[in-house]
């Protein structure tokens, strides 16, 4: 077989035009011989489905209604052995600060542990928080359904404190005074 082409502006050699074929038959095959290289490299491989199956079971999670009716009763528990601190009403629009403490009860209630999470710096604050939540335990007991395997619950709590230094716990917390009321 041979090829003639023709060009007014320069001529082609064959080689050339060779080249150039064999170069748009590899571009053209590539996928081809990809796919036929998978399918040969599948075939060596042997398919067995296992033995055995192990199935890894989330752990469960409470329900959140537990969850939000243990925290109003750690809530209010907090609220009845802090009486003069706890601020009456509403939060004041601009709060002093916002105290996040993280802690950890047994299932029989005893505060093993706890500290501040988030905090906007105000020592004062912190330390009436943490406080706060010591003059309150023994706290409720949880919920079974809430412990992990250790028997212990992690509970989050925000304490609000307005300017004057008392605080209302977010749980029980009226919506804050809005700018505009």
């Amino acid at each position: 077989m041979s090829v003639t082409i023709s060009s007014p502006a320069a001529p082609v050699s064959r080689p050339l035009l060779i080249r150039i074929f064999q170069v748009l038959l590899r571009i053209a095959l590539r996928p081809a011989l990809v796919c036929a290289a998978g399918l040969v490299a599948l075939s060596a491989c042997t398919i067995s489905t296992p033995t055995r199956t192990i199935v890894l079971a989330p752990t469960p999670t409470p329900p959140r209604v537990a969850t939000e009716s243990y925290k109003v009763q750690v809530a209010r528990r907090i609220d009845s052995a802090n009486p003069s601190l706890i601020a009456a009403g509403r939060p004041q629009p601009m709060l002093r600060s916002v105290v996040v403490v993280a802690f950890v009860v047994d299932r029989d209630g005893r505060l093993l542990k706890s500290s501040v999470y988030r905090t906007n710096g105000d020592d004062k604050a912190e330390s009436t928080a943490l406080a706060s939540l010591r003059r309150a335990a023994p706290l409720p007991a949880p919920p079974t359904t809430m412990l992990n395997q250790r028997g212990e619950v992690e509970v989050l709590e925000s304490w609000l404190f307005n300017n004057d230094g008392r605080f209302q716990l977010s749980t029980l917390a009226s919506p804050q005074v809005g700018l505009n009321d």
